[in-house]
């Protein structure tokens, strides 16, 4: 690979996955996920799938992220996450909750790894969001990214070395502090933090720009 330029702009920003960040994402079947969406004006397992497909392409977009691991049982989300660059996909073989899931991912990752879990519900996500979370990740033993409403979880990281343990629910924020984890400087109005389990929820992640699936998904709802 040709070296960078000292007068590149981009001189100092880091290869795609050199920091080699595995990202988790847990993602429940379509058909049981995302049940508060049922009013939405589309199929709400259509709706469900579109949303982590932006999630985990967002999270692979990411020039911090070498690898998105993808813990699920939702045979047509693996085979449309298929398709996307650097994924990896490991069956959740028993539904026994978000962090026994997470923790399958991050075995799968090893622990020499920094790993990162995030939830597959953030249709607006940017990569540059993720990576900014990631650089700040990089000085903490475990980090967190609150919710937007504060009290819930988007993102926890762990360094390289860290026995992964993570406490997704409610009111996981609090939770996770007690585990170690280190608020990460992250602004409020960044597409992290902006987790969708309600219509109001997707209208404020519509407002920052959804992702091409499920605005794509949307457009064709009828108008009201």
């Amino acid at each position: 690979m040709t070296p960078k330029s000292p007068l590149d702009p981009l001189a100092n920003e880091p290869e795609h996955g050199s920091e080699g960040w595995v990202v988790i994402v847990p993602v429940k079947p379509a058909t049981v996920g995302k049940s508060r969406l049922a009013e939405a004006a589309v199929d709400r397992a259509a709706l469900a799938r579109a949303i982590a497909l932006d999630t985990i392409a967002a999270a692979a977009g990411a020039t911090r992220v070498a690898r998105v691991v993808v813990v699920t049982d939702d045979q047509e989300l693996i085979r449309a996450a298929s398709g996307l660059p650097r994924i990896t996909t490991v069956p959740e073989t028993e539904a026994a909750g978000l962090d026994a899931a997470i923790a399958l991912g991050a075995a799968a990752a090893g622990q020499g790894a920094p790993r990162a879990a995030l939830l597959g519900d953030l249709p607006a996500l940017r990569p540059a969001d993720l990576d900014a979370a990631l650089a700040a990740a990089g000085s903490v033993e475990r980090g967190l990214v609150p919710d937007a409403e504060g009290t819930g979880s988007t993102l926890v990281t762990a360094r390289p070395g860290a026995v992964w343990t993570s406490a997704f629910g409610e009111d996981s924020a609090a939770r996770h502090r007690l585990l170690g984890c280190t608020d990460l400087d992250v602004p409020e109005d960044s597409t992290l933090r902006r987790d969708v389990d309600t219509p109001a929820q997707l209208a404020e992640a519509e407002s920052l720009g959804l992702g091409p699936r499920t605005a794509a998904l949307l457009s064709t709802a009828p108008v009201a």
